[in-house]
């Protein structure tokens, strides 16, 4: 029987140093350097503490009344740095572009209006499985259990509302209105979401920050948590059952999924392809955490709007195994993808499913791949098919001199940029399909928020990220509808001394969405975009904007931000046609709008 998966339900690995877990022998216990009773025995230097520990230089907030004594205390940390941010979303925003880069990220604001606004951006780093810490400043203790109303919230003596909304996002919420157990609250969030790799929700209330308490009294222990390990058996049984499988394979592939991030098995992963030979790609959302420069690498395979050559060698394959997949409407191109269950192992971080069964639980990704790399022969012959049908990729057409730039020119631009001290942040939209098509160079990051999808996301991310990997050079390719939704951040970039380079992809409207489903609805008014980014700029910090419509302006704006302008904040408004779009939106929009347009089933 014929079963398709595309849609089933359901890396880079995070810095060497932070956001780690200790090793066995790395937990020591301090001598207590902080009597009871100093002023330094508190709630809020020990969850600054904390943070630095885990590996959080900076967290990303909005101040706010009920915060304001909390963040007090994390800014007399040292080590620590709180980065003002203009909405509370544009922090919750970059605390998930900091987890990207650092492993594990943090915002502070305050309560319900600040942590309803800051919602969003938890929801989409839960879905993208980020370890995030969101602290909110919470009521006073003595409001606990009262019929008081307090401002900040809906008008109800009801202080729960927050916490409510936060459980749908979050693997863990602690709300702290006591210092007696406020110490083992604290540790058992930022641990639960160091292990979930999940966001969770810390509620501190507003009197209790600066309090010493005995519980505080020493300084913190270095975490440790308890590394999962696989069932052996079950791990023997699923490498097994998994190595007879694709050994009697004629072609088969591997194909990297996003959930090879939390499960960390990018290694893993490149070491399986290294000793089974076979063809090596990534689904789109899994971009940059395969090195594109391994040898057996064919692409990204997303199904109809795959990179050249991709979908037919994966999708004619008579195995392939996916690691750590998310088969939505959107990677699976509005549920369109050729595969068959039959033919499919579907590894996840903690089980295995070979075909149309068995599953194998309890079994980690990492150690599922290590161990079937020693039992598989080695088999090019994917690889050997992808090279004989490849045909190298042709150049644009030409641009007459001064003709309006096409998008195709601008990537081919962009291409040159890239190197190992570069990053890219590709916001939703067509930037997505464009920026799919660069060919990474080794130690070049690659970011973008595919399973939330929510726009606007790259300009907190793109802050967060800058500011966890300082030496690299950040990317971003945003459009213009995109861009107004978060824009002011563009500020705190500038405060930081960020040395971004920002291409806003001015197309008149969302392009992405005109593609799905158009109406009037998806033009938006024009903005002056440099001129915006020029007024917030008003004479303080490195800063340079420029508007670009011919390709000579693109390689002379270029030039300038890679050389003059190398340690300035580069703002590149490139002003393309309204129809200018990659050939897989238009593709992948068709597919999704008939996805979206199916009738209701009949009752």
């Amino acid at each position: 029987m014929d079963v398709k998966i595309g849609a089933i339900d359901t890396c880079k690995p995070p810095h060497t140093d932070v956001g780690c877990l200790p090793t066995v022998n790395a937990v020591t216990i301090h001598n207590p350097a902080v009597p009871f009773n100093s002023p330094e025995s508190t709630l809020g230097r020990h969850l600054a503490r904390r943070l630095v520990q885990v590996g959080v230089t900076d967290v990303f907030g909005v101040p706010g009344d009920f915060n304001l004594t909390l963040l007090d205390h994390l800014i007399d940390e040292p080590g620590l740095n709180f980065v003002g941010c203009c909405n509370e979303l544009n922090a919750g925003y970059a605390a998930d572009g900091y987890a990207r880069a650092r492993g594990v990220g943090a915002c502070v604001v305050t309560f319900t209006v600040g942590g309803l606004s800051v919602l969003n951006a938890i929801a989409g780093a839960y879905s993208e499985n980020l370890p995030l810490i969101c602290i909110v400043g919470g009521p006073n203790s003595n409001d606990y259990g009262t019929n008081r109303i307090l401002h900040h919230t809906i008008g109800l003596p009801d202080f729960s509302q927050e916490l409510r909304c936060f459980q749908a996002v979050t693997c863990y919420q602690a709300v702290v209105n006591n210092l007696e157990d406020a110490h083992e609250m604290i540790d058992t969030a930022i641990s639960t979401s160091l292990k979930e790799s999940k966001p969770v929700y810390i509620s501190i209330s507003c009197n209790l920050p600066g309090i010493p308490h005995p519980t505080f009294s020493r300084e913190p222990v270095p975490f440790f948590i308890s590394p999962r390990l696989s069932n052996k058996m079950g791990l023997e049984a699923a490498v097994e059952a998994a190595a007879e499988f694709l050994n009697k394979a004629v072609k088969p592939v591997i194909v990297g999924g996003p959930k090879m991030r939390v499960a960390k098995a990018c290694d893993a992963f490149v070491e399986l392809a290294d000793a089974s030979g076979y063809a090596v790609a990534v689904m789109p959302s899994a971009k940059g955490m395969v090195p594109e420069h391994h040898p057996h690498f064919i692409g990204t395979y997303w199904g109809a709007v795959s990179t050249a050559f991709c979908a037919e060698i994966v999708e004619s394959a008579d195995a392939y195994l996916f690691a750590g997949p998310i088969f939505n409407d959107y990677s699976s191109v509005g549920y369109s993808l050729l595969l068959k269950r039959e033919k499919a192992i579907i590894v996840q971080p903690d089980r295995v499913t070979v075909g149309n069964g068995p599953t194998f639980g309890c079994i980690l990704m990492k150690d599922f791949l290590a161990a079937l790399g020693k039992r598989l022969k080695h088999n090019p012959t994917a690889y050997e098919n992808y090279r004989r049908i490849y045909v190298p990729e042709g150049h644009p057409l030409k641009c007459e001199s001064k003709e309006a730039l096409r998008v195709n020119v601008l990537f081919e631009h962009i291409q040159r940029m890239l190197s190992g001290d570069t990053a890219v942040i590709a916001e939703t939209g067509d930037s997505w399909f464009n920026c799919q098509k660069l060919k990474l160079p080794e130690g070049c990051g690659y970011e973008f928020q595919m399973q939330y999808g929510s726009i606007g996301w790259s300009v907190g991310a793109t802050l967060g990220y800058a500011q966890a990997a300082k030496e690299k050079r950040v990317i971003a390719f945003i459009g213009d509808g995109s861009f107004q939704v978060t824009a002011q951040d563009i500020s705190t970039m500038l405060q930081c001394g960020q040395r971004t380079i920002i291409f806003l992809i001015n197309n008149g409207g969302y392009t992405i969405e005109v593609e799905i489903h158009d109406g009037p609805y998806n033009v938006i008014k024009n903005w002056n975009y440099t001129g915006l980014v020029d007024a917030i700029h008003n004479g303080q910090g490195k800063c340079w904007t420029t508007k670009v419509r011919c390709e000579e302006e693109l390689v002379e704006a270029i030039g300038t931000a890679t050389e003059a302008k190398k340690d300035s904040l580069c703002f590149i408004e490139v002003i393309v046609h309204k129809d200018d779009t990659s050939k897989e939106l238009l593709e992948w929009g068709s597919r999704v709008s008939a996805a979206n347009s199916r009738p209701p089933n009949p009752q």
